[in-house]
């Protein structure tokens, strides 16, 4: 936007300093408002899909995953990272059954966030489940994780206790509790198929 040409930075070069099985770094040289120069360093990410999947008897799904980076087990909502061309209902919807084993008659899309915004240029979109029908997990190799189901008292609690730490998951909070109360909506709809 021409109102903020105060503040953006525009990028002369890239250099790639690791292309790993994951992470993908690189380190770009970039024209500051003031016409110096400088670099930037930060991770390329191809986006997530996280759900909030709501029972109906109003439970959350839930896991516990040990993330070695975080050095613990946390709670967090499902979660995955995009595959190449996949959209993001789609991505939600596949991750929602490999993860824990349901699928959903209806889902919402509530909101992008970017939890890193220093580091990495990742961007992850919230999509809220209902209508939930257990069917098989089909967890990716490698991937060890503990589905369970909490209360929205339960889970807000544990997030103002400081027992959830994970960005998407203490957002998609934040979200939940504006829509149980009635103070934000989201758009439900029917899928056009399942995974």
């Amino acid at each position: 936007m021409a109102q903020d040409k105060h503040l953006i930075e525009e990028r002369v070069s890239r250099e790639e300093i690791l292309q790993g099985g994951f992470l993908h770094i690189v380190r770009d040289t970039v024209r500051l408002p003031d016409a110096s120069l400088t670099t930037r360093e930060f991770v390329l990410h191809p986006g997530a899909v996280a759900v909030v999947p709501l029972l109906d008897d109003g439970r959350i799904v839930l896991e516990r995953q040990f993330r070695h980076a975080a050095g613990g087990v946390m709670i967090e909502i499902p979660a995955g990272k995009l595959d190449a061309g996949e959209g993001g209902l789609a991505c939600g919807q596949r991750e929602l059954l490999e993860e824990t084993g349901y699928i959903a008659r209806e889902w919402a899309y509530a909101f992008t966030m970017a939890p890193t915004v220093a580091y990495s240029d990742e961007k992850i979109e919230i999509w809220f489940a209902r209508g939930l029908e257990q069917r098989k997990a089909n967890l990716d190799q490698g991937e060890f994780l503990e589905v369970f189901t909490a209360t929205p008292e339960e889970f807000l609690r544990w997030c103002g206790e400081g027992k959830v730490e994970d960005s998407k998951t203490l957002a998609a909070a934040l979200w939940l509790q504006n829509v149980l109360s009635g103070a934000w909506k989201l758009d439900w709809k029917a899928p056009p198929s399942q995974p």
